[in-house]
This record gives structure tokens, C-alpha cells and sequence, in this order.
């Protein structure tokens, strides 16, 4: 069994084994997937294309209420792709989370997830559920407010998957001028939920009208980058969730 762990070795940041997947659980989450009104090749690794025309997008935040690196919050924004194997995901361009440096330090090493911290709220107040994004305190990023009154069903559940690729890119930076050290690496992983049951027996799973707004935009935190053309669907979910690294796709 080969241990994971962060640096110094004799106190590391975080750690865990390879036969053993990242559990995250009491998950609460907001979302919404939309087509994208902007161009995100720009945005993507020459191995992997948009995965439908226009491309899909997804933003969501996340409350995490226990890992093996503690509670957090993340925001989260993704290109629905294709990689060269033919299959799909979503390519992570940007990525928050709150003041957690495990989660930070472990998604950026491991993954190659660009994961930056910010503040991060999920709040409800009747039968509203809102997700904010600041970068920093008071620069509002990105404001995400759901209604969820009715449960997801039917095809439209077809598009919450339980299990969800995605893909980031590893950079580490060379050390001397000629570029000793640099690599830069794709990298695949994915994350498998369990939603909630509540008691009647059915999943912690809702839908309803949803807003998304790029409220504040900041060239430093290109969020609005992924444009909103046309909300698809917006949920709030409750689950259980594992995530585990499945390949490298490339040393690019």
C-alpha cells in the first residue's frame, strides 16, 4: 500500500493511501448547467474539445461537512469535454475554497485542481438557497440563487450523474532558466455520490428556477469567462461523495 502524503514528510499537510478513495460527507450543494455564450477553447487543453455545441457549463457551490482534510466550502466552474478516449466530463478552469489549507495544498498537488482561497457562502432564507463567491471580501465574483421546490425527475435527473469525470492541469514550475524541472501534466479524476435519502426513501434532490450573475467581473479572477447563455438546470443536492485520481492523459 503506497501512502499519499503531503510535505514536510514528518508532519505532513495531509495525507492517505492509494487503495483508499477521499470521502466527503453531509455534502450540500447548488448548481446550475448552462450553455456557454463565449469561446472556451482558449480555455482547454489541446486534448480535449467541447463535448456538445454550444458548449455546457457547470458553477456550483459546495458545503462540505466533514473529509479527511476537514469542513470547507468550493465553488466550482466546469466545461463539459471530450477527452481523446471519447469520454466526457468537465474541465475545472477555476476553483475557490475556504481557508483550508489541506484542501488547498492536496487538490493543487495531487489533482492539478487550480484551487485558490476566496470567501465562499451558502445561506438559505425561506425557500431560497444562495451560493456566493468573494475574491476578496466585498469583491462579489459571482452570486448563484435557487428555488428548489419540486424534485428532480425523469430525463432531467439523467443529468445529475452519481459519477462525474473531470479533468485539471499539474504544472510545476522549472527551476533554472533553461527549464529544468517544468511539467505540465493532464490529468483525469473523478468523484462517484451517494444522495441522501430522506424519510420517505427518496433523494435529497430538487429543482426550480435559478439565477446565476457575474457580479463583480475581475481580470484576476476570471470567473465570468464562462458566459451564461441559457440555463439549463439548476438543483440542490445533498449526498455523500468519493473521489479518487483515475489517470494521466499527457505530459504536455
Amino acid at each position: 500500500m503506497t501512502e499519499i502524503r503531503g510535505i514536510p514528510f514528518d508532519a505532513p499537510l495531509y495525507h492517505g493511501d492509494e487503495e483508499h478513495d477521499s470521502a466527503f460527507l453531509n455534502c450540500q450543494a447548488v448548481q446550475a448547467i448552462f450553455t456557454i455564450a463565449s469561446d472556451v477553447e482558449r480555455l482547454l487543453p489541446k486534448q480535449l474539445v467541447p463535448a456538445a455545441n454550444p458548449p455546457l457549463g457547470v458553477v456550483g457551490i459546495a458545503s462540505y461537512g466533514s473529509s479527511i482534510v476537514g469542513p470547507y466550502l468550493e465553488q466550482y466552474s466546469g466545461i463539459e469535454v471530450r477527452d481523446l478516449g471519447g469520454q466526457t466530463g468537465f474541465y475545472i478552469p477555476y476553483i475557490y475554497v475556504t481557508a483550508n489549507d489541506a484542501a488547498l495544498a492536496s487538490g493543487r498537488e495531487g489533482l492539478g485542481a487550480p484551487k485558490k482561497f476566496a470567501h465562499i457562502a451558502l445561506t438559505r432564507e425561506g425557500g431560497l438557497i444562495q451560493g456566493t463567491l468573494e475574491r476578496p471580501a466585498g469583491k462579489r465574483l459571482l452570486t448563484i440563487t435557487a428555488q428548489p421546490d419540486s424534485r428532480l425527475r425523469t430525463a432531467a435527473r439523467q443529468m445529475c450523474s452519481t459519477h462525474t469525470n473531470f479533468y485539471s492541469i499539474r504544472h510545476l514550475p522549472p527551476i533554472t532558466p533553461s527549464g529544468k524541472g517544468a511539467a505540465t501534466q493532464l490529468v483525469k479524476w473523478c468523484t462517484d455520490r451517494t444522495f441522501r435519502r430522506d424519510e420517505s426513501g427518496e433523494e435529497v434532490l430538487f429543482t426550480g428556477p435559478v439565477s446565476l450573475t457575474y457580479d463583480s467581473p475581475s481580470v484576476i479572477d476570471p470567473v465570468h469567462n464562462l458566459a451564461v447563455g441559457q440555463i439549463m438546470l439548476g438543483t440542490y443536492e445533498e449526498y455523500d461523495a468519493k473521489l479518487r485520481s483515475v489517470d494521466l492523459l499527457s505530459n504536455a
